[in-house]
């Protein structure tokens, strides 16, 4: 990894910052109702750190001060969302949309998960990879195979739980409105969108005005798209 003068924390230290993001999202997962749409993304996403953290420790990662930096500063930034929320300030847009329908009658779980699964790849994932690149004094493409296996997670377990949270036999699914507003939407294509804007931000970090407006029209473009995701439905099958 190059600039090698820069401070890269040592493994235990990491390990010890991953624990700690592990801890939150576990007391929120014990102190939120079941129910409650930003619950269902939280339970979602401590399977994928859970799963990060135990890949880790089986030295699944080529580079494991490297994968657990970047897990930690992704993970700050949905943390740093469920403060400003509970403070009564507001989030980033894109994770505004499920913070005002996390209550929704109308509004089924796998749409609040895949909501803040957009605004945590679209919008979080980009910004972790460049504030993990400032900690370790790397480039984003050193951090590529480390973005591509917390990917593979998310993708893996986007079908566990599409499968899962989805109502009703698949007969009926394919006419659910439900299926159409998902289809919508992928995991994939944001993936590949989110390294794109990584290595932008990245690039234009000499031009932080410049930076902040790019960080704006991303935020803003990924809240729209969870809005969407959001969109309140009728109860299938009744």
């Amino acid at each position: 990894m190059p600039h090698l003068e820069q401070f890269v924390p040592p493994v235990p230290a990491a390990s010890a910052a991953l624990d700690g993001v592990l801890a939150r999202m576990r007391d929120l997962d014990a102190a939120l109702p079941q129910g409650d749409g930003v619950a269902v993304f939280n339970r979602v996403y401590l399977a994928v750190t859970e799963e990060v953290d135990r890949r880790v420790d089986a030295g699944r990662f080529t580079d494991p001060v490297a994968a657990v930096t970047l897990d930690v500063r992704f993970a700050e930034r949905y943390l740093a969302a469920v403060d400003a929320a509970a403070l009564d300030r507001r989030p980033p847009a894109c994770w505004r949309p499920l913070f005002q329908l996390r209550r929704h009658p109308g509004v089924r779980p796998l749409q609040f998960a895949l909501s803040g699964i957009n605004a945590h790849i679209g919008h979080d994932l980009a910004l972790a990879v460049v504030d993990a690149c400032r900690s370790l004094g790397c480039e984003p493409a050193d951090l590529e195979d480390e973005f591509d296996r917390v990917g593979d997670l998310l993708g893996a377990l986007e079908e566990r739980i599409r499968e899962e949270l989805m109502p009703g036999p698949d007969l009926l699914q394919i006419a659910d409105p439900l299926t159409h507003l998902l289809g919508a939407w992928s995991l994939e294509r944001a993936r590949e969108a989110t390294w794109s804007a990584a290595r932008a931000l990245w690039a234009l970090r000499g031009l932080p005005d410049v930076a902040e407006e790019f960080t704006d029209r991303l935020d803003a473009a990924v809240g729209f798209a969870g809005r969407m995701l959001l969109t309140p439905l009728p109860a299938w099958g009744r």
